[in-house]
């Protein structure tokens, strides 16, 4: 574990630059995400979730944690807070749920040039993720904080529904939004976006067993990650989410309002990678790297 501690080295500096990074670009992501109509084939409803690959491409180029926890936290500033609504503890498990599922997504490439590994990766990601909020739904139903019947008389039914909208999720947003454009970001930008940025490459020659990734540490934060994030979930839907928030006002401004919040998003992204890679021209790539 020491050697696999050692896999990502960045300064403190960089670390905050990745983390912002993630938190604009993946929050900008959700805004236009917001502004995408679904469509319905029959009983089933096509819609973009979200765009993974943005969080999933970070974690994997660079420091996990880091563009794991931006992300998620770039989904609740600029998806929710910016936009007149905060929904409390509801909001944790989205944060818990979302971060856990990039981290780990991240921490399963040795190579980013593997394109079988960052498949696999990125296809984790999508499933933990979407794994923790349909058994989250299905819980709420069966402890009974939120009633669901799709057929009356049988709450059973919901494990059906929120299956279907599993493999939705999983199969559409999955492949199209998070597999297919992973697996060609990530091996085209390895080696060539870390040194614009100040940074070196991941060293992709250091190999790693399942077994040393998924250490029994990392498995045990994880389950308890999701049981956490779980009774966040049901203590909001028993109206204990605390500081919940939404702003009424923002309804008679108009729906022109959530372009501020892609504008703010756009700004901070821009910002960022500018400041980015003045630093990178200014040190050359001796700074410390992944």
């Amino acid at each position: 574990m020491a050697q696999l501690r050692q896999r990502y080295v960045l300064t403190q500096s960089q670390k905050m630059m990745v983390f912002i990074l993630a938190m604009s670009l993946y929050g900008l992501s959700n805004m236009i995400t917001e502004l995408i109509p679904s469509v319905r084939l029959g009983p089933i409803e096509l819609s973009v979730e979200y765009f993974a690959f943005i969080p999933l491409t970070l974690c994997i180029l660079f420091h996990p944690f880091y563009a794991a926890v931006g992300a998620a936290l770039g989904e609740v500033i600029f998806g929710e807070i910016m936009l007149g609504q905060f929904g409390g503890l509801g909001e944790l498990e989205k944060f818990i749920g979302f971060s856990l599922a990039m981290f780990i997504a991240g921490t399963l490439v040795n190579d980013p040039q593997n394109r079988r590994q960052v498949g696999v990766a990125a296809m984790m990601g999508v499933i933990i993720h979407q794994f923790i909020s349909c058994a989250v739904d299905i819980g709420k139903v069966w402890i009974g904080v939120e009633e669901f019947e799709a057929v009356p008389g049988l709450a059973e039914s919901v494990v059906v529904v929120e299956g279907v909208a599993f493999l939705n999720d999983v199969l559409f947003s999955g492949i199209l939004f998070a597999l297919l454009p992973t697996l060609y970001l990530v091996p085209r930008l390895y080696g060539k976006i870390e040194p614009l940025l100040g940074m070196k490459p991941r060293n992709n020659k250091m190999k790693y067993s399942f077994a040393e990734i998924m250490a029994p540490r990392l498995i045990v934060v994880s389950v308890i990650l999701a049981v956490l994030a779980a009774a966040a979930e049901f203590l909001a839907e028993s109206d204990m989410a605390l500081v919940e928030w939404d702003a009424d006002f923002l309804e008679s401004i108009g729906g022109w309002f959530i372009w501020v919040s892609i504008g703010a998003a756009a700004a901070v992204a821009c910002l960022t990678i500018w400041l980015l890679v003045r630093r990178g021209k200014r040190s050359g790539t001796a700074g410390t790297g992944i």
